[in-house]
């Protein structure tokens, strides 16, 4: 791993799962952790329930929007974490590929979106103690 290791997660709409796995691991490491996230056929926007779980935490969304998926963003991470974009995920050699196998939040009111939010946490708790071991 590079000093400063990169992490992409990608969804399908970048709306939901990859956007708060983003804001939590980016939040988490405090700098020293390179994130990104998009989406295999991006969303017009954020999903308004998982903007209102974020913010239950102390995490904005609201400047966050859905992100293409590049095969640059692809190239330059460390690490690409799907959830649920299946084989339409670019794949290249050399890269470590995870798979977050989470409900999508799509259209589930912020009561059933708060247990996928600490679902995430939690992994990414673990990946971070991975990358950055004490």
């Amino acid at each position: 791993m590079p000093d400063v290791p990169e992490v992409l997660f990608v969804c399908v709409h970048n709306a939901g799962r990859s956007q708060m796995a983003a804001a939590l691991l980016d939040h988490r490491a405090a700098g020293r952790v390179r994130v990104c996230s998009a989406g295999s056929a991006p969303a017009a926007s954020i999903n308004p329930a998982v903007r209102e779980v974020m913010a239950e935490i102390g995490l904005d969304l609201s400047r966050e929007f859905p992100k293409p998926l590049t095969g640059e963003a692809v190239r330059a991470a460390d690490v690409v974490i799907t959830m649920g974009c299946g084989d339409v995920c670019p794949v290249f050699p050399g890269k470590r590929y995870e798979d977050w196998a989470l409900p999508d939040p799509a259209g589930l009111p912020a009561a059933e979106v708060r247990p996928i939010r600490d679902a995430i946490d939690a992994r990414v708790r673990a990946l971070l103690a991975e990358l950055l071991p004490a």
